[in-house]
């Protein structure tokens, strides 16, 4: 439990990355679809605010009244039917495979922009690539929570009848020696966290392909019709991939990816409520944390702080730009670390492969590179350098 390493600036970056670029966008579609009906007394921009906000409000009320297996089970459905139909489109569109994979090992190789590329895009085209990259595996902090998952599942040690006593032990120790060393024992514990392990490989391997066809659909439908995104219109640009395969499919689309957002804008008050119990009790194991007094405070939290967001109007380069760089270029680059020092701490007969470590070691210094790209170019960028 005392190795989460979900720090001030992590929680900041995971809230910005949930609430602002989440959100922010469900008001720009709301707006695009409802324009016609709404009143003209108010700006595009006000009725973005108002309908984004309400959305927000609207969700995290309704999760505070929802379990995580309840959760879990909604977007398993969502998210099916939103990989399904990306792979479709994107197959429709007969993309150049075998030159998608010879560009895919190109690394640090940028094409040329075209014309009506965005400005900031041609201006900072390291930036740009390290926020790319950054937000392709920004689901990966996602994974902090399995320590409490573990734990709601009584597998592994959680089971033990002295659990409580051992974690009282842990949290005033350095080593790592309350857990069985018996053969037989140790094989019971790994096989236990199997789950895991597939989870871990079906997500990244889901991760990889969908970001993959979002890339090629992308650069197969929206680059010929000269289409970039402005502002936070992300959401209306990617229906013409889904129009590929028919264009009543576009609202099949519009209706799975604001649900897609609905569901995850609810389940932010269970999230943050288990990873922020978990870590107060990792930082203070004499006290009694309730759990549902910190979901009430996780939820006044995050409605009050995306509210400012949202009405400061902060633009869509910097806030993906800021909440990129911290949440995966750095964050997740500290998650690898501790990772690989936990691995190295743990008894022999625990630890991971030897291939899964350099793997392990292989990933965490890209992210490191990568860390130090996104930051240096956001600090030229803020710095008018």
């Amino acid at each position: 439990m005392r190795y989460n390493v979900l720090t001030p600036a992590t929680k900041v970056a995971y809230f910005f990355e949930q609430n602002g670029i989440q959100s922010r966008p469900c008001g720009d579609l709301f707006y695009f679809l409802l324009s016609d009906l709404l009143p003209t007394s108010l700006p595009k921009l006000a009725w973005e605010n108002v309908i984004t906000t309400a959305f927000i409000a609207l969700a995290l009320g309704v999760g505070m009244k929802l379990s995580f297996a309840r959760i879990e089970k909604q977007q398993l459905l969502i998210c099916a039917i939103l990989v399904s139909g990306t792979f479709l489109g994107t197959l429709l569109v007969r993309p150049l495979l075998w030159k998608t994979v010879i560009s895919s090992v190109c690394f640090g190789r940028i094409p040329p922009f075209p014309e009506w590329a965005p400005a900031d895009a041609v201006q900072f085209p390291a930036l740009t690539m390290a926020t790319t990259f950054g937000y392709v595996g920004a689901s990966v902090i996602s994974y902090i929570v399995y320590a409490n998952w573990v734990s709601m599942h009584r597998w592994g040690i959680t089971r033990h009848q002295d659990i409580e006593a051992i974690r009282m032990h842990a949290s005033t120790r350095s080593r790592i020696d309350y857990l069985p060393e018996d053969p037989g024992q140790v094989r019971r514990l790994l096989q236990l966290v199997t789950p895991l392990r597939w989870d871990v490989t079906m997500g990244a391997t889901v991760l990889f392909f969908v970001s993959a066809a979002f890339m090629v659909s992308g650069a197969a439908v929206l680059f010929p019709l000269e289409t970039r995104f402005e502002g936070w219109s992300l959401l209306t640009n990617q229906r013409h991939v889904w129009s590929t395969i028919h264009p009543s499919l576009v609202w099949i689309y519009y209706v799975c990816i604001i649900a897609a957002l609905w569901g995850t804008l609810q389940a932010l008050p269970e999230v943050y409520a288990r990873v922020g119990t978990e870590f107060f009790q990792a930082i203070w194991p004499q006290r009694k944390w309730s759990f549902d007094r910190v979901k009430v405070v996780a939820c006044l939290y995050i409605f009050a702080t995306a509210t400012v967001i949202v009405w400061a109007n902060v633009p869509f380069d910097i806030l993906t730009q800021i909440a990129g760089f911290l949440i995966t270029n750095v964050a997740i680059t500290l998650i690898m670390f501790a990772a690989i020092y936990l691995n190295y701490i743990l008894p022999a007969a625990y630890r991971t492969h030897r291939f899964i470590l350099w793997g392990t070691v292989g990933s965490t210094l890209i992210l490191f590179v990568s860390a130090v790209i996104s930051g240096w170019g956001l600090f030229h960028k803020l710095t008018g350098g």
